[in-house]
Order: C-alpha cells, then sequence, then structure tokens
C-alpha cells in the first residue's frame, strides 16, 4: 500500500508541467477554512492530532507590482487570492466591483501573498489542495480566538502570588511593575492584563499529512489558530522548506554532503519524501490528473 502511496506522492509533486521550482522561487499560498481537528496515524504506527482544512473556492484575483524602494531592493510582486463564494448582499458593493472586474463573483475572504515572477498565474485562475504535497512543511496564519480582558495568569501564564502567609487579596496579582525614582515609570511592553486573543498569529512549520484532492481538504500535523469556520491562510513554511533549501542550493551540496546533481532536480535539496512542488501552482487542471487522496509516505 505503501508503495502506491509513494507513487502517488511524485505524481502529485512532478506533474506540474514545464516549468520547475527552484529555492529562488516563491509560490503563492492559498485561503482555507478550519474545520476541525481530528487524528492520524502515521506509518510507523504513531497517531497524531491534525487539522482540517478545507481549500474552499480560491482564485487569483488581482496581479500586484510596486517598484523597488531602493536599487538594493526587489520590486514588490505579489497576487491577491479571493476565497469561497458568497451571496451578492453579504459582500459590499467595492469588493463585488473589485472582484467583477476579474470575472468572478462575490467572495468572503481576499488576501494578497508575495511571490516571485516566475510563479505568476493568470487571473482567474482555480487553485485546489494539490497545492501542496504531503511530507512538505507550511505556515499558518490566522486570527486567534477572542477571550476578552484577562488577568496576568491567564494571559501571560505568572504564577500568582502566595496562598497563604499574610497574602491578603494578592492571590492573582502581578505584583510589583514599577522601577526605581530612575526611571521612575513603567517600560512600554510590560506583561500587564489586557485584552486576550483576536490577534493574528502565525503557527510554523506544520507538516501537511494527507491532501485531500476530490473534497479540497489539507490535514495538517498539530494546532492551527482560530475557531472552527474562521479564515486561515496557508504558504509554504518559510524555515524548514524555503529557506533551508535555499542555503542547500547556494552551498552545492545535498545534506548527506554530496554534490548536486543538476540532472535530477529540486528533490536534492527538498525534505525526506517530498521530490518536488506543482508549480506555478497547484491548480485545478493538475487535480483532476491526480488520485482522489494521497498520503504522506514512510
Amino acid at each position: 500500500m505503501w508503495t502506491a502511496i509513494r507513487g502517488a506522492v511524485r505524481a502529485l509533486s512532478t506533474a506540474a508541467g514545464a516549468r520547475e521550482w527552484t529555492p529562488h522561487s516563491r509560490r503563492v499560498g492559498l485561503l482555507t477554512r478550519k474545520k476541525g481537528m481530528t487524528s492520524m496515524f502515521l506509518p510507523d504506527g504513531e497517531r497524531v492530532p491534525v487539522t482540517v482544512l478545507l481549500v474552499d473556492a480560491n482564485q487569483i484575483s488581482m496581479h500586484i507590482e510596486r517598484p523597488a524602494p531602493s536599487p538594493d531592493e526587489a520590486p514588490y510582486i505579489a497576487m491577491q487570492v479571493a476565497a469561497t463564494d458568497a451571496r451578492a448582499h453579504t459582500v459590499t458593493a467595492p469588493v463585488r466591483g473589485h472582484l467583477a472586474r476579474a470575472g468572478l463573483g462575490p467572495k468572503r475572504a481576499i488576501k494578497e501573498f508575495r511571490v516571485t515572477r516566475d510563479a505568476l498565474l493568470p487571473v482567474g485562475t482555480h487553485l485546489s489542495a494539490a497545492h501542496f504535497v504531503p511530507g512538505q512543511d507550511v505556515d499558518v496564519r490566522a486570527v486567534t480566538r477572542g477571550k476578552g480582558f484577562a488577568g496576568v495568569m491567564k494571559r501571560h501564564n505568572f504564577a500568582g502570588g502566595n496562598a497563604s502567609h499574610g497574602a491578603s487579596l494578592a492571590h492573582r496579582t502581578p505584583g510589583s511593575v514599577g522601577n526605581n525614582q530612575d526611571p521612575g515609570r513603567v517600560w512600554p511592553g510590560k506583561k500587564m492584563p489586557g485584552r486576550m486573543g483576536g490577534t493574528h498569529r502565525t503557527v510554523q512549520n506544520l507538516r501537511v499529512l494527507r491532501v485531500d484532492v476530490e473534497q479540497e481538504l489539507l490535514f495538517v500535523q498539530g494546532h492551527v489558530p482560530g475557531p472552527n469556520g474562521g479564515v486561515v491562510e496557508v504558504r509554504d513554511a518559510l524555515k524548514s522548506l524555503v529557506k533551508q533549501a535555499y542555503f542547500l542550493y547556494r552551498k552545492g551540496v545535498t545534506p548527506a554532503g554530496e554534490l548536486l546533481d543538476p540532472a535530477k532536480g529540486p528533490a536534492q535539496y527538498l525534505p525526506h519524501g517530498v521530490v518536488g512542488l506543482p508549480f506555478p501552482a497547484g491548480t485545478r487542471e493538475l487535480a483532476a490528473t491526480l488520485p482522489p487522496i494521497v498520503e504522506v509516505e514512510a
């Protein structure tokens, strides 16, 4: 069974077309909706928690390019992704007009992702869950659950005061927050009571364990910020995939210390089990050529 799955992983990562991903390339991300959590068994029998993310009607809605602010910097190139079809009366008129100019209907979520020029796609392109392959790492970003006003013990994990020995009404207080006469003030950024949650948070290096092309689902190992139904941005992991591959490419050696062979392609500097990434993106046309479900290999 796992031999067949490994073959499907290779098909998913190499069927992207003539263009090939390089460590200099930066692909677009996807907008997903968090559906909930479950658990999966890895090929070695380990049981791990996973979060299920739905890739809901992602389309390219706009190209963005701004000149470089200085000769030493690269120009800003990005693609705007719109996701989740909506009824017209639930979307503001400016957003409806903006999407109509791109030939798209009303959408609930819009986000731009910075890309390289070789990863640009035509406006209107449908993106699929096949954009990511099992075994690769991704970074996810979402708005955390809002918990209202909270004290320091809940918000910052303080230990609190003594439970006895004369600690009258000071069991959950932060303790001293000031300073001496110099500087005579509380430093900005001091951990204090305040509003907890409701802010953007990024979780890095979550491993993709399964791609359900038929149902447009991603199964990522670990926890994802936000409530069920919330919008989650998913993109290639900056540290463990993009930068690591770039450093190996620049050094010219594989993780085993062997010289890179141009004929072997990007599989030499990608993580174990990943032989390539759909480039410039995983589209619905690519997804139609793949098995319904592809899982991570052993």
